[in-house]
């Protein structure tokens, strides 16, 4: 593949993230809500890990956007946040409910660029 074809695929790939706030921006264990295509997000930075989560905010269990005001915590190297309402824990990475298993949280691809938080649909 030639150099410049590589270049054209590389921006069109970077045209499907979407810039969000800038890292400074997020508070280290706790969550940020943003919109995103419509959606709410919530967004969390792990100070631990240094890894950066994004998850939809709506709790299908309480039945409302409040997820971003969840707590972070971590169990058997999975990090998570309790929902502020009936205190169900979700998985940042993938969304599963640890306690109802049945209800899954939609969550996106996260990336941190040149001190940028960026979001896309998850592929």
């Amino acid at each position: 593949m030639t150099t410049q074809l590589t270049k054209q695929l590389d921006k069109q790939l970077d045209k499907q993230w979407t810039t969000i706030c800038q890292l400074d921006d997020l508070t280290p264990n706790a969550g940020t809500c943003a919109q995103f295509k419509n959606q709410q997000v919530a967004i969390f930075m792990c100070s631990h890990t240094e890894q950066v989560y994004a998850v939809s905010n709506f709790d299908p269990i309480g039945e409302a956007h409040v997820l971003s005001r969840g707590l972070m915590g971590s169990t058997e190297d999975i990090s998570y946040v309790a929902s502020p309402l009936y205190k169900q824990r979700f998985n940042l990475a993938t969304g599963e409910c640890l306690d109802a298993p049945e209800h899954v949280l939609k969550t996106f691809d996260i990336r941190v660029e040149k001190s940028q938080i960026q979001l896309k649909e998850a592929s």
